[in-house]
């Protein structure tokens, strides 16, 4: 199988893990955000599972050289197809631990937030609020429900009515249905 090309993010990646080889990398490698240096680390871990998922295909087709199955040749040249897959995906590694180490030297002087101050807790809203607007949503809440449940009821007696009515028709027509039949 071949292997994947590089895309244009993964050319910067390079710039930005190599930078000191020209002027321009080390220009490229200030232009470079954090969040584009995350989307380049995506992009290797990908690459890495691919090419992982390619090893595993190559080492389950290959077989050991006991010169019954296959030629010495055609061992070989998986073998060396194994081993590049494994330089590359050494490769793979050190340019995500590269990436790895430049996002956790962009992000050293940002203060680290904890996982509670992310989460809006209900307490908060709350406390913002004084006593008598709580007392003012719970009267309206309580209306409300009042009002509800009055419409629920008239809704029943309103359903009841509808079925008495229906189970009249019902036996009209019956009725009529029944002195046609006589009639014939």
């Amino acid at each position: 199988m071949s292997t994947p090309p590089l895309s244009g993010a993964g050319m910067a990646g390079a710039a930005v893990a190599c930078p000191g080889g020209f002027p321009g990398a080390q220009a490229a490698a200030r232009e470079v955000n954090t969040a584009s240096l995350c989307r380049i680390g995506q992009e290797t871990v990908q690459d890495i599972v691919f090419r992982t998922m390619e090893i595993f295909q190559l080492l389950r087709n290959m077989q050991l050289p006991n010169g019954v199955t296959y030629h010495t040749g055609t061992y070989q040249d998986r073998l060396g197809k194994l081993q590049e897959h494994l330089r590359q995906l050494s490769i793979l590694f050190r340019k995500l631990r590269l990436v790895y180490d430049k996002c956790n030297e962009n992000c050293a002087g940002l203060d680290p937030v904890s996982i509670e101050q992310l989460i809006p807790y209900i307490e908060e809203d709350y406390s913002k609020h004084d006593d008598r607007d709580t007392a003012s949503q719970l009267r309206f809440a309580s209306e409300e429900r009042r009002e509800i449940l009055e419409v629920n009821k008239k809704l029943k007696q309103k359903n009841q009515q509808l079925k008495q009515i229906m189970d009249q028709l019902r036996n009209l027509i019956w009725d009529i249905n029944a002195m046609l039949a006589m009639r014939n």
